[in-house]
């Protein structure tokens, strides 16, 4: 609904993790965050569920997270407006992102979306990957009333999903997403 907050459950990089693992390129550090991050499910969401104001819940995996909230918009005709710089990331997988690591399915899932991608030629290629970055077991992205944020991240944060962040809201539609 406009004015609901987008809140997303688990960082992102999953599929950049992968990449560098089938390269040998991954630490063990990184490897350790990605086991811990696939292997914690999504406990949280039949808790989110009873709170009253949470509007939509979906999980983010093979799509991105732009794949899964463009089928949000798409559903309820609305637009989202994703923070870039308040979207959780893990930090290796921001460093692999650096050094040139990506998936070829963040290409295959950028071009699914970039028709509904406000200004989608301001969104750089780095940006683009991560937005788009295939997760497994990803987090869940979860649209609320703005008097519930607190609710549910205290609900994500008893599930042991401290990273969980406010990573945008939505607008009025016509159904897109706008990346600031």
């Amino acid at each position: 609904r406009p004015d609901d907050v987008l809140i997303l459950g688990k960082p992102l990089g999953i599929g950049i993790y992968s990449a560098a693992l089938k390269k040998g390129a991954l630490s063990d550090q990184d490897y350790r965050e990605m086991i811990a991050s696939t292997t914690r499910l999504n406990r949280p969401g039949c808790d989110l569920s009873q709170i009253d104001g949470v509007h939509d819940m979906t999980d983010v995996t093979g799509f991105g997270l732009l794949g899964h909230t463009s089928e949000l918009c798409r559903a309820a005709g609305v637009k989202a407006v994703i923070r870039e710089k308040n979207v959780p990331i893990f930090p290796g997988a921001q460093k692999l992102l650096d050094d040139g690591f990506r998936t070829g399915a963040s290409a295959r899932n950028w071009n699914s979306v970039k028709t509904m991608i406000d200004a989608e030629e301001t969104v750089d290629d780095k940006t683009r990957d991560i937005l788009t970055d295939p997760q497994t077991s990803g987090g869940l992205l979860v649209a609320c009333a703005p008097e519930r944020v607190d609710d549910v991240l205290k609900t994500f944060a008893r599930h042991g999903h401290e990273d969980a962040a406010q990573i945008g809201e939505i607008a009025e539609g016509p159904a897109s997403i706008e990346i600031t």
